[in-house]
């Protein structure tokens, strides 16, 4: 990702690139054939979904706070609006055997949940941080 930026507030710029940071760009799940990509692809980059409420608050303060931070390129971010897609969100459920919850962070490595949590335990630092487990 290149960024330009003012040099010493003159109408100069320079660019730069950082090469590990990108901003949060969800990828929305709206159907289940999805699930099967997510998970092969959680054999080469950690895989992140959040189950987001949109009547809820929590769920909205959830997402804010994940939304202010700059997403790492190594770990793909998904989406589920679960109001819109509960039998999904069900399956998600049950496909990674982690009772479901709003809002939810999962996180999938090798096809299998690796960590969730919920709620106000939905810490961007947290997720970032399991993912770079081995």
């Amino acid at each position: 990702m290149i960024f330009k930026c003012k040099i010493n507030n003159t109408h100069q710029f320079t660019s730069f690139t950082i090469p590990y940071l990108c901003r949060m760009n969800w990828k929305t799940i709206t159907d289940e054939n999805q699930l099967d990509t997510i998970i092969e692809q959680s054999y080469h980059q950690p895989q992140v979904l959040f189950k987001h409420s949109t009547r809820c608050s929590i769920s909205s303060l959830a997402k804010s706070r994940l939304d202010s931070h700059e997403a790492h390129a190594d770990i793909a971010f998904h989406y589920l609006d679960l109001l819109t897609y509960r039998p999904l969100s069900n399956k998600i459920a049950q496909l990674f055997d982690v009772a479901h919850e709003s809002p939810q962070v999962l996180l999938i490595r090798n096809g299998k949940c690796i960590y969730d949590e919920s709620h106000n335990g939905i810490i961007f630092k947290d997720i970032i941080h399991q993912a770079s487990k081995n």
